[in-house]
């Protein structure tokens, strides 16, 4: 469904830290997925992940059935985007900041 989150990610000085204590917090547990980015197992669809530059913040994905036309759009309505990145197995993403310069990301999943 457009515009529903799909993902999130948090981004951490320490994952080790972290994932420690958003565990304590709300009893989340952890996969490793590639290298030092977690995925969450058991609580909201997302990740966490190492701080880096320019993802200093919470990161929200919202869906779209179309990555393209979503980011002409975005466009038109005076927002800016990165280049869409393909993720295997996963789809394709875009992150982006609203006409304010708020930050988001879109992401068309994968078909099949």
């Amino acid at each position: 469904m457009p515009g529903q989150i799909t993902w999130i990610e948090l981004p951490t000085a320490d994952t080790a830290t972290a994932r420690a204590f958003y565990h304590s917090l709300f009893g989340w547990d952890t996969s490793e997925f590639d290298g030092d980015y977690h995925v969450i197992d058991n609580g909201p669809v997302g990740a966490i992940a190492p701080r880096g530059d320019g993802f200093s913040h919470p990161r929200i994905y919202f869906a779209t059935d179309d990555i393209d036309a979503s980011v002409k759009r975005l466009h038109e309505l005076g927002g800016t985007s990165g280049d869409v990145q393909p993720i295997p197995g996963i789809g394709r993403i875009a992150h982006c900041q609203d006409n304010q310069g708020t930050p988001f990301s879109l992401h068309e999943p994968a078909q099949g």
